[in-house]
């Protein structure tokens, strides 16, 4: 049977950042930053933003509201987002065995470090390795809540993925929209 498994992105040699479980009865396979990364404190972006955002994007000055194509642009403008933390790994899931990779954050990190997953959770799916735009490298998006910036060391646990079991609807195949191959890397399914 045709397993899922890690390898290393081409960037990358030591095979010590490929995840593994810590115990027998764990369902998480840890994963390690691959290089020093500073995660700037939320705080900071947040200064960036009140110095930065022009009032031309607001529909309203006494009723500021955003939409989703206005945060999407002031992200892109002023290249604010959550940090994406390099693990240094891709993962091999078998087509079409309807699998995927799930990432957490490590349940410490929120409660001892400030450091949250901004996504909630993080899906990694098949069809995301060996992409033409990043090779199927699997980051994790980390926001800072403490108030001044974090350095990650190389080494550091900072989260885990399990691979999961999901159904498809019996129309699922009936139906137009879905895209028979991926084209690109992180994030390239939300157009």
């Amino acid at each position: 049977m045709d397993c899922p498994r890690f390898e290393l992105i081409s960037k990358y040699t030591d095979e010590s950042l490929i995840p593994h479980r810590a115990t027998e009865g764990s369902a998480g396979y840890d994963f390690v930053v691959a290089e020093d990364t500073i995660v700037p404190s939320y705080n900071h972006i947040l200064e960036i933003l009140e110095d930065k955002i022009v009032y031309s994007h607001i529909s309203s000055v006494d009723n500021p509201l955003f939409s989703l194509n206005d945060i999407s642009d002031i992200t892109k403008k002023f290249n604010l987002k959550p940090t994406l933390v390099p693990t240094g790994v891709k993962a091999y899931i078998p087509i079409p065995q309807n699998q995927y990779l799930q990432l957490s954050i490590r349940s410490s990190c929120p409660l001892k470090n400030w450091l949250i997953l901004a996504n909630g959770v993080g899906i990694i799916d098949a069809d995301y390795y060996n992409n033409p735009d990043n090779e199927g490298h699997i980051y994790f998006q980390i926001i800072n809540l403490f108030p001044e910036d974090i350095i990650l060391h190389k080494g550091d646990k900072i989260g885990q993925g399990v691979f999961l079991n999901y159904n498809l609807t019996e129309n699922d195949y009936e139906n137009p929209k879905i895209i028979t191959k991926r084209t690109g890397g992180f994030g390239s399914t939300d157009k």
